[in-house]
């Protein structure tokens, strides 16, 4: 009991201290932007005080217009990361169990991968139309790379003991998948739709930004671009898209921590809180 009350103490001990450090960089950076802005040595027009920057967002907290907006961005975000999701795992469970599969597929693969989502726009909006549907997909694409690689090379660093071992009772393939390197793979692939959370909430305001279609904040952040004195208004809607990411990648490592607490990257962090106590 004393030992787990210590790891526990050494968890929150180290939060604090992580969340200290944070705090402290963000008030730096808040500190630097306002003093340049305030000496003059960069324009208004160009860099408004962080101040003004920051009162600015949240009174945009209080616009049900703009919530509106960041509500249609979440709904797209979401929907692409999930079609990402449904598609990547099952492929890459595929792709890194069938060798002979996995090499048939490897030049397609190598050569979509490093297409940009945004220069697939046109052509995306011309099969697809100009709405939701366009920017769902192009967020699924850019996002499905991070899951299924992360899923293929988590099914590679399953413990060969096992494998054997499950073979060596009888265990067919899809049961030494299911019982053996799925549970070693799940780790990777949360990993992988950590990665891919962030890639798909740059998308999604990135697609509404340039395509120029929807309601979201990228559309508020492009808006704003066009004013005569928007400057204030796309860095407040920058922050917004800042807070968003943050509060969705604290989240999903939240979860990692209580789903995986063995892993080494989380191993007397989150495992006491997990175990219960």
């Amino acid at each position: 009991m004393w030992a787990r009350r210590w790891l526990r103490a050494r968890r929150w001990e180290r939060a604090g201290r992580e969340w200290w450090l944070g705090l402290l960089g963000v008030l730096i950076a808040f500190g630097v932007c306002e003093a340049v802005s305030r000496a003059g040595l960069v324009r208004r027009s160009y860099l408004p005080p962080a101040s003004e920057v920051a009162s600015r967002a949240v009174e945009l907290a209080g616009d049900p217009v703009f919530l509106d907006g960041i509500g249609a961005t979440l709904r797209a975000w979401a929907l692409g990361l999930a079609l990402a999701c449904a598609v990547a795992v099952p492929l890459g469970l595929l792709l890194g169990s069938v060798p002979l599969v996995d090499a048939a597929a490897r030049a397609i693969v190598e050569l979509l991968r490093p297409l940009p989502s945004v220069a697939l726009i046109p052509l995306v909006s011309l099969l697809l139309g100009s709405g939701t549907e366009t920017e769902v997909a192009l967020i699924a694409y850019a996002s499905v790379w991070p899951v299924l690689f992360n899923t293929v090379y988590g099914l590679g660093e399953t413990d060969p003991l096992a494998k054997d071992t499950l073979r060596a009772f009888g265990f067919g393939r899809l049961a030494v998948l299911l019982r053996a390197e799925l549970p070693a793979t799940a780790p990777f692939i949360a990993a992988g739709i950590r990665i891919s959370a962030a890639v798909a909430l740059i998308l999604a305001v990135a697609t509404e930004i340039l395509s120029g279609f929807g309601e979201g904040l990228g559309i508020f952040i492009a808006q704003a671009g066009l004013a005569t004195d928007g400057t204030r208004d796309v860095l407040a809607g920058v922050v917004w898209a800042g807070v968003l990411g943050l509060v969705i990648n604290g989240a999903l490592v939240w979860a990692e921590r209580r789903l995986f607490p063995w892993t080494p990257e989380h191993r007397g962090t989150g495992g006491v809180g997990a175990s219960g106590g």
